[in-house]
């Protein structure tokens, strides 16, 4: 059988258009929706934010003794150790005390001999005025015996006085420690010979329980730490606390002084804060970071500072709605304090916010939860929320 032209072009039309239909079908089965995006939230929580402010210190002795010998004679012995913590009276050294005991004994015997001047001079005016009450002796003997009197007593007290200060310096030839604190190097050695109050001392000693730090803050955190004192009242210091280098508190102590004037070649305000180093962690001479509490916000609105981004109307975050899909919310921001910010208006707690993959994101768009994260601030100590770190001071 003949197949005609014309009717074979119509079959290799029709088989032709199946095949394009058929390729139309597979291509619709399989188109997909657009995937959700992967990102990380965390919630926005209230607590308690302290507010720090913070700066360099140096920690200083509250007491340095330069102790040097009161009176002049051989050192004859030393009684303490290099580094040694002692305390107030605790015996340092002697000075050899012979020439004082010597001094001493001549004092005692001028005192015995005024003594007994004075109790003849005041048996012979009690006798000349009984004898002038019966006419017997004159009124200007019974004068010159009172007279008399008086010497002899200014004599005896002056002796007395002579035995005070042979006492005094024969305890001097004892050297205590007047205050408490650590020795350091030892200046003298025994057997030299030492002058009352020579420059060169026998020991310093620091007193490093209580100890001081100094500190400096920008003047601008003058009026904040002026607000915190009077919130706290008169009989409450700001807490102080002593940091290292890499944020670990060395010890917590008090706020005591602030300086009557603002340095005006560097524009910072020096304090002054005591803490009782029982411990002994801080040390006179060391540098470490110290920071002043000066307000704590109550329940206050945080939110991971990496959740806020900036944008042309201001400060953002990206908040989760109950659908899985995001909505750009403008903020209003408190003080950022190391790892969260305060929000001040904008959000409430409980809502969740993208801390993490906000550049694959635009509102309305679509996520899922890369992983949970937990509450910023709970996770470890390195994470909660510890100072607002003002600029340090130079």
């Amino acid at each position: 059988m003949t197949i005609r032209p014309q009717f074979l072009t119509t079959l290799i039309a029709l088989g032709g258009g199946l095949l394009l239909l058929s390729g139309c079908g597979k291509k619709a089965s399989t188109t997909t929706a657009p995937r959700a995006t992967a990102i990380e939230v965390a919630p926005v929580t209230a607590r308690d934010v302290p507010i720090w402010l913070r700066g360099i210190g140096n920690v200083q002795a509250n007491n340095t003794v330069t102790v040097r010998p009161r009176v002049s004679g051989e050192l004859k012995s030393i009684h303490f150790t290099e580094g040694q913590e002692v305390k107030v009276g605790d015996v340092l050294a002697e000075i050899d005390p012979r020439p004082y005991n010597a001094a001493l004994a001549q004092a005692l015997a001028q005192l015995a001999q005024s003594e007994a001047q004075a109790a003849n001079d005041r048996r012979e005016f009690e006798r000349i005025k009984a004898l002038v009450a019966t006419n017997t002796e004159s009124r200007q003997l019974l004068d010159q015996r009172e007279a008399t009197l008086a010497q002899s007593a200014a004599l005896v007290q002056a002796a007395q006085a002579a035995v005070d200060n042979a006492k005094l310096n024969l305890d001097f030839t004892t050297v205590r420690a007047p205050i408490g604190g650590h020795t350091g190097v030892r200046l003298l050695d025994a057997g030299n010979l030492v002058t009352a109050s020579q420059n060169n001392g026998l020991v310093v000693i620091t007193q490093t329980k209580p100890i001081t730090v100094l500190f400096t803050l920008p003047q601008q955190s003058f009026l904040d730490i002026r607000r915190g004192i009077t919130a706290a009242g008169a009989n409450n210091a700001l807490p102080v606390e002593a940091l290292d280098d890499s944020g670990r508190i060395l010890a917590r102590g008090k706020l005591e002084l602030i300086d009557n004037q603002i340095d005006t070649s560097t524009g910072t305000l020096r304090l002054k804060a005591v803490f009782p180093n029982e411990d002994q962690t801080l040390w006179p001479g060391q540098f470490i970071n110290a920071r002043v509490l000066v307000q704590t916000l109550p329940q206050a609105l945080t939110v991971p500072t990496v959740a806020v981004q900036p944008g042309l109307d201001g400060p953002f975050a990206y908040v989760v709605k109950a659908d899985s899909t995001v909505e750009a919310r403008t903020l209003k921001l408190g003080p950022a304090v190391e790892a969260v910010t305060v929000v001040e208006s904008g959000l409430a707690a409980g809502e969740r916010v993208v801390r993490e993959g906000q550049n694959k994101l635009k509102p309305g768009a679509k996520i899922e939860l890369a992983k949970p994260v937990a509450e910023v601030g709970t996770t470890s100590p390195a994470e909660a929320p510890r100072a607002k770190e003002g600029p340090a001071a130079p």
